[in-house]
């Protein structure tokens, strides 16, 4: 992280600039769920895409709090449809100060980044932006009508994943484009970029679901299965199971008779079932699409780091 470790001090700044409020309650909920340990991976690639297109201006860093908002808006958000618990390990918004503030307190932050958008005086920006988060709500959506559907295919996982993780990735590289005045190739393939690099993330952050510990993912370790989100480690291991054995577990785990052992039973067969290099290997096919992407761009310290 040394490369970008400026760049995100830069961002951390602005964040903590942007994050006042004259009522106490949002700016304690701001300081606890923003000012946390985030990667700020999507205002990140919002800066290098910006600085790929030749931008040079100081606002930069202003404008990629938006992404950060949006981003955390929607934590926020779906904590409560979740029920969770644990955020980047610490206790979530929701469990702090309840529901009605989770929901109210994203709801601002929401806000609060679509009035930094608009000081851009940039409607291309400002509409990506927009349609980024309606695509978020549609694979929000879809991955709740989805919800224990554990006949669920990958073509739909997928689908569910572009929508409600790797369209911001996607819309956080194409405006750092279009704030750069870039012309629309560049715009299109760092969109391009964005997306396949943000679906990369999301298929490894839910195998690391399964595989890593509580304390390398912030969160406890099997979380999508108990909430009812069937995701690819467990779309590839019931395919390869029988189907007297399938249909005994879908049943077990569909009618919220599963104990713990019978959680823990699953995740092991999970990590037992040789589908972790399927899925690695999958991912990898996301990057190097990415990595195409910037091909046209010529040579600089801003593409070494994307």
């Amino acid at each position: 992280m040394g490369q970008v470790s400026g760049y995100l001090e830069r961002i951390e700044e602005e964040l903590r600039k942007n994050l006042s409020s004259k009522v106490p309650l949002l700016q304690d909920i701001g300081n606890h769920a923003i000012l946390g340990k985030g990667k700020r991976l999507r205002p990140l690639l919002f800066v290098l895409s910006s600085e790929l297109c030749g931008y040079q201006g100081e606002e930069v860093f202003r404008f990629s709090t938006v992404l950060e908002y949006i981003h955390a808006s929607s934590l926020m958000h779906d904590d409560v449809l979740d029920h969770a618990e644990i955020r980047r390990q610490r206790p979530s918004v929701n469990r702090v100060w309840g529901n009605r503030a989770a929901v109210l307190g994203g709801d601002f932050f929401l806000s609060k980044a679509l009035c930094i958008a608009i000081a851009s005086r940039n409607m291309r920006f400002f509409k990506t932006l927009i349609e980024a988060g309606t695509r978020m709500l549609q694979g929000q959506i879809l991955e709740l009508y989805h919800h224990d559907d554990w006949e669920m295919s990958r073509d739909t996982y997928l689908e569910i994943i572009t929508g409600k993780t790797a369209s911001l990735f996607s819309a956080a590289c194409a405006c750092g484009a279009i704030l750069s005045r870039a012309e629309n190739r560049s715009v299109d393939l760092l969109g391009q970029f964005g997306l396949n690099a943000g679906i990369a993330f999301q298929v490894i952050d839910d195998l690391l679901d399964y595989t890593s510990s509580e304390e390398e993912l912030g969160k406890p370790v099997g979380t999508d299965l108990r909430e009812g989100k069937v995701t690819l480690p467990l779309i590839y291991t019931l395919s390869r199971l029988g189907e007297t054995e399938k249909k005994r577990i879908q049943d077990l785990f569909r009618n919220g008779q599963a104990n713990e052992k019978e959680y823990r039973s699953l995740i092991k067969l999970i990590r037992e079932n040789r589908v972790i290099g399927r899925i690695q290997a999958e991912a990898k096919t996301f990057v190097d699409r990415a990595a195409v992407c910037l091909d046209i761009f010529p040579s600089s310290p801003s593409k070494d780091m994307l």
